[in-house]
């Protein structure tokens, strides 16, 4: 019995043959279809992220978010526990209570001395008249104006404690803002309108400063990241028009913008001598979608859908019918 081998090897180059020729087919088609100022690379969406971190240390007392939830900018995210530092603002409003009473207690104690003051003039006063009519000696008279000499001191004194006392209530109060401020950054709020992505901490866990608690999905800043080589790439306009398909919804073809043009090729080979060489240079590129249109496809859009993205080349881009932007019912 005849082996059955080349028989087989034969078939299967044909159909080699035949694949090779119907995708090169495919090829020139898809070439064909394109007006020349446009050009086509595959990619995937990607949607910016967004950390919500804890400023402090501590333990997670709350969450307040599931995954796949949709927040409003300053939405609550979660709570640090606030046992220890809520006790320590209630020691600190004390602090300011007593240093109210000792700013009264310093006015107090101004009226007071410049009471005795006043009496001390009253008595120099006398004194002195005493003295010039030889009823008291210039002793007594000398007395009563030292007296009246530490009773001005005292005054003196006293109104210097008043600012004491009053730059001490200041400090209490700074105190007890400063902690009120550490009590609103142990409450994590969401620093964007978004989607959350993740749930990164579990009540009861402890975070540490700069800990990441919850990953945010940007919906106003979506866009798609191509690689496109130096022959197009020059001719790519920022602002310039773009279309997206994605293989999700190849039925619809989304507007889109070029927003982003990379200055250096992300694959450099050792030498750009040729213009074959050079050809092998790819440029990063994204086009981004308006923040409108995803304000309207809000709950639609997820993050790594791969796609095409066709990019204009120059300002006047003729673009076929099929290219058209086409969208679905945001409703359905």
């Amino acid at each position: 019995m005849k082996s059955k081998l080349p028989v087989v090897l034969a078939v299967v180059a044909v159909a080699a043959a035949l694949g090779y020729a119907g995708w090169r087919h495919a090829g020139a088609l898809r070439a064909e279809a394109l007006p020349e100022n446009v050009t086509v690379a595959n990619g995937r969406i990607e949607v910016e992220r967004v950390d919500v971190s804890a400023k402090l240390a501590g333990r997670v007392a709350t969450i307040a978010v599931r995954e796949g939830d949709y927040l409003d900018k300053g939405a609550p995210v979660a709570e640090l526990d606030q046992v220890q530092t809520r006790a320590e603002l209630a020691a600190a409003e004390a602090e300011v209570e007593r240093a109210f009473q000792g700013v009264a207690q310093a006015r107090a104690a101004v009226a007071s001395r410049e009471a005795e003051l006043a009496l001390a003039e009253v008595q120099l006063k006398r004194s002195e008249e005493l003295r010039d009519r030889d009823f008291a000696t210039q002793a007594e008279a000398d007395q009563r104006l030292a007296a009246r000499n530490v009773a001005a001191a005292a005054v003196d004194a006293a109104k210097a404690a008043v600012g004491g006392a009053d730059a001490a209530r200041k400090v209490a109060e700074a105190d007890v803002a400063r902690i009120r401020a550490v009590l609103a950054d142990l409450v994590l709020t969401a620093p964007i309108a978004g989607r959350v992505e993740y749930k990164l901490v579990q009540p009861g866990e402890v975070v540490a400063a700069g800990g990441r608690v919850v990953t945010l999905l940007d919906l106003t800043d979506v866009s798609m990241t191509v690689f496109l080589p130096t022959s197009s790439v020059g001719r790519v306009r920022l602002g310039g028009e773009a279309r997206i398909v994605l293989d999700a919804g190849p039925d619809y073809v989304i507007p889109a913008t070029v927003t982003f043009v990379a200055a250096e090729a992300q694959f450099t080979p050792k030498t750009v001598e040729t213009s074959a060489e050079r050809e092998k240079l790819m440029y990063r590129v994204k086009v981004g979608i308006a923040p409108e249109l995803l304000a309207r496809y809000r709950d639609y859009v997820k993050a790594g859908l791969t796609g095409v993205a066709y990019v204009g080349l120059g300002p006047d881009v003729a673009w076929p019918e099929r290219l058209a932007p086409r969208l679905p019912d945001a409703g359905s």
